[in-house]
């Protein structure tokens, strides 16, 4: 059970229904809807919306400011898994088990209950929470899938940034973008049985992050899998 993460922390969040994970870039002209899609989703309670900025269009002008070497090596790593012969952006990936243009929001809340009906949603109970000092991280009982690593991973994201982009294909543009990914952390592997993890609480701020997420993944030669669970603590306050 999750009883000992619940009860203890100040406060904690439930688990979700649904991951939406977008590829996204400042440099992008295509990108706007499903940034704005995003942005629906990230204030939606029930789904975990994660904003991936990538740098491979930074050629092309203007260097996103929210995009880390490590966001394109996941998108890279997603596209085996998923049997994606490229990358492209923007890039929607639903519970690690399907991709589309991340602006179809339509098709995209359909997939998240189309996981769920077919019994591959979010399974596991996941919990973030927090108290005056610490993080508490933590994953329930559950069936383990058999040939895959589960990894316990904690993302620290921002969730408004505001960026008046100068150059490139969206030039003169000011943009608002929800729940962008400042740094993740794997923090160990679950086997099937109830884990917790405390962290220090101030992880968030040296992130430069006002939230953060918890996800249960299964790693599939060492390339992102199935999302079996997935909680959000959003409106961090840094005081």
């Amino acid at each position: 059970t999750l009883a000992a993460v619940a009860s203890g922390p100040a406060r904690a969040a439930a688990a979700v229904s649904g991951v939406v994970e977008l590829f996204t870039s400042q440099g992008c002209s295509s990108c706007p809807p499903a940034d704005a899609a995003l942005a629906e989703f990230a204030a939606d309670p029930d789904v975990l919306a994660l904003g991936y900025h990538v740098d491979y269009w930074d050629y092309l002008g203007w260097a996103d400011t929210l995009a880390s070497p490590d966001n394109t090596a996941r998108q890279r790593a997603y596209a085996t898994t998923l049997g994606s012969r490229s990358v492209y952006t923007p890039q929607a990936v639903v519970n690690g088990r399907d991709h589309l243009n991340g602006g179809y929001k339509t098709r995209i809340r359909g997939l998240i209950a189309d996981h769920e009906a077919a019994g591959n949603g979010l399974v596991v109970p996941v919990m973030v929470a927090m108290s005056a000092g610490r993080l508490s991280v933590g994953a329930g009982d559950g069936i383990k899938p058999a040939g895959a690593d589960m990894l316990l991973t904690i993302v620290y994201y921002r969730d408004r940034s505001e960026v008046e982009i100068a150059r490139g294909e969206n030039a003169g543009r000011t943009m608002v973008y929800a729940n962008a990914v400042m740094a993740q952390q794997t923090l160990g592997m679950w086997d099937g049985k109830a884990m917790q993890i405390d962290l220090p609480r101030d992880k968030i701020a040296q992130n430069k992050a006002t939230g953060c997420a918890v996800l249960l993944q299964a790693a599939i030669d060492g390339a992102p899998g199935p999302i079996m669970g997935a909680a959000k603590l959003k409106g961090f306050d840094r005081s």
